[in-house]
């Protein structure tokens, strides 16, 4: 079976300015396939370049088997969602979802129909005859994606979609989202800044940086098994030691100065900068004597072993120590 999405040694510049850099992968048909990365990291440029809103200056674009590098996004069966909605605000809701349709003269009836299913598919089916101005941010987003869904495309492409809304819908989304896409079996290409989203939702992930893919991986692997000191930073705020391994956060002790470690641990001592409480766990920075930061975390109310408090403030000297078996060895960036 061919690749739903294959680019082979893709290259986009903006003058002097790299955007995708030789980039090859792979996305399965059905995946749910996340780009993550920081701003100009390459995720969106290829997003784009999947929709023929750009083309490669080298390099071949395959969906479904065929190469599309040269073809206009009106030939490609793709759709998008954008994060801004891009609802018409003259227009029912049942004429937003059907536009497309309409334009490709689909019957009024048959338009309809399918209007009305999309939006009981995305939990809308009262809401046909309102305008997008009487809609939550979130309905807005639903009213976006059964837009996109209606004309049932290969491939749907959902560019940062959640980035307008709180937090709470946010996790609400990810969750119907995720669901939706189990349903409808559709290749959903996601693009996100947001590594928690990326993790929550993704069956693959791809970390971008600098135009190039650092890491391609199942969630759980970015996690646990990042390969290079950027991978472990941005996917979960990894300590990165001396740029040769990575420890998390909560795989570290904190205890007081001049207190032991378990035999073959890593024990190193320093004083606290900041303490943060963050609800179900505490979180501090710690500047050790050697002029490193490194993160720790554990759950509030909590003891570290020998029945340390954990509430510790700024200033406090506290010895940091982790077991050599969380240590994550590094390639180089």
């Amino acid at each position: 079976m061919n690749a739903a999405i294959e680019f082979r040694d893709v290259h986009r510049a903006f003058g002097a300015i790299v955007a995708v850099d030789r980039v090859s992968f792979a996305i399965e048909p059905g995946e749910f396939f996340s780009m993550l990365g920081p701003s100009g990291s390459g995720k969106t440029t290829c997003l784009r370049l999947i929709a023929g809103f750009e083309l490669p200056d080298a390099g071949v674009v395959r969906l479904g088997g065929v190469d599309v590098s040269a073809t206009p996004p009106y030939e490609r069966n793709v759709n998008t969602v954008f994060q801004d909605y891009a609802l018409f605000p003259h227009m029912t809701v049942l004429d937003n979802v059907t536009y497309g349709l309409r334009v490709r003269r689909v019957p009024a009836a048959d338009c309809r129909r399918r209007g009305e299913e999309m939006l009981a598919l995305v939990k809308l089916a009262d809401a046909g005859a309102r305008r997008p101005a009487q809609l939550s941010g979130g309905q807005k987003q639903r009213v976006a994606l059964a837009r996109a869904l209606i004309n049932q495309p290969q491939v749907l492409l959902l560019d940062e979609p959640l980035g307008a809304l709180d937090l709470k819908l946010r996790e609400e989304m990810q969750i119907e989202l995720r669901n939706l896409q189990r349903r409808l079996g559709i290749t959903f290409v996601y693009v996100t800044h947001d590594q928690g989203e990326a993790l929550s939702m993704s069956d693959r992930v791809a970390v971008f940086n600098r135009g190039r893919i650092e890491q391609l991986d199942s969630p759980q692997s970015l996690y646990t098994r990042p390969r290079t000191a950027f991978v472990a930073r941005f996917v979960g705020g990894a300590n990165v030691i001396d740029e040769k391994y990575a420890v998390r956060a909560e795989h570290i002790e904190v205890a007081g100065a001049g207190a032991g470690a378990p035999d073959g641990a890593v024990r190193v001592e320093g004083t606290i900068i900041d303490t943060q409480y963050q609800g179900a766990v505490r979180r501090w920075q710690v500047r050790t004597d050697d002029d490193q930061m490194i993160t720790a975390t554990r759950p509030e109310g909590a003891a570290t072993p020998g029945g340390h408090d954990t509430s510790r403030e700024p200033g406090t000297r506290v010895a940091l120590s982790w077991s050599r078996t969380h240590m994550i060895p590094l390639a180089a960036d």
